[in-house]
């Protein structure tokens, strides 16, 4: 046993943890995936080694129809004040960003979607988690809404000319990508299906089969040394994280 117990918060079924979820636990991570819709997020993640926010079809602007929201936040604030471990994707990017003084906003160009690039900012170089990836990784987009603001305090560690903030650092170790790197072809066509309006503002051919595992492939030779990376994060002792002070709870 390796001792490392991952908190998941899985707000969509259509958005699973996927592929994410088969590297870190062939590593050896225990997964503990909560639903915020039927089960009741903790305050703090105590009991566990890193979080991951994953994303889905909320806005996350819209806590009056969805009071889990503001759990979301809570627990995503604790976890990145006491210096452990977060990955929070798409939508957990979102309310990563606005759980430590940051803003989201409609897309000012419209909804992002498909399999595209992303490149990596000067300060992305010497970080632990990012700095090893190539100038311009692969990742799958499929949103409405941006991060508008980053807070404070964050770094920037990805852009492109579509939207700015595409993956950021709050303290020492939360993260967020607005893009997708936990996706399988399956995930990804299931996302079309059901969201066609949003599927067709990709390039012609985005969603065909070859093209999607092709992607993925590339996707995974990419992104699974991040998890690596984000697993040896969680297993380093709590006594040994570098903490910071309370953050902003918007």
């Amino acid at each position: 046993m390796t001792g490392v117990r991952i908190l998941v918060v899985q707000p969509s079924e259509h958005a699973p943890i996927g592929r994410l979820g088969e590297w870190l636990s062939e590593l050896g991570a225990e997964l503990d995936v909560l639903d915020p819709w039927r089960h009741e997020l903790p305050g703090t993640p105590e009991e566990h080694s890193g979080l991951v926010v994953l994303g889905g079809e909320t806005n996350a602007r819209a806590d009056l129809e969805h009071a889990w929201l503001a759990s979301a936040r809570k627990l995503l604030s604790s976890a990145t004040s006491t210096g452990m471990p977060v990955l929070a994707i798409g939508l957990g990017a979102q309310l990563l960003a606005t759980a430590t003084g940051g803003r989201t906003a409609p897309r000012r160009d419209g909804p992002e979607a498909g399999t595209l690039l992303v490149a990596k900012r000067d300060a992305a170089a010497e970080d632990v988690l990012v700095g090893p990836l190539p100038l311009t990784p692969d990742v799958f987009q499929f949103h409405r809404d941006e991060i508008s603001t980053l807070p404070p305090t964050a770094q920037l560690l990805a852009a492109s000319p579509m939207g700015e903030n595409q993956a950021f650092r709050v303290g020492s170790r939360a993260y967020g990508f607005q893009f997708h790197i936990e996706t399988t072809p399956e995930i990804v066509r299931g996302l079309a299906e059901r969201d066609p309006e949003l599927a067709r503002s990709a390039r012609a051919g985005q969603f065909d089969p070859e093209h999607l595992r092709e992607f993925h492939d590339d996707l995974a030779e990419t992104w699974q040394p991040v998890a690596r990376r984000f697993f040896e994060l969680a297993a380093t002792p709590p006594q040994e994280r570098t903490t910071t002070r309370s953050l902003p709870l918007a």
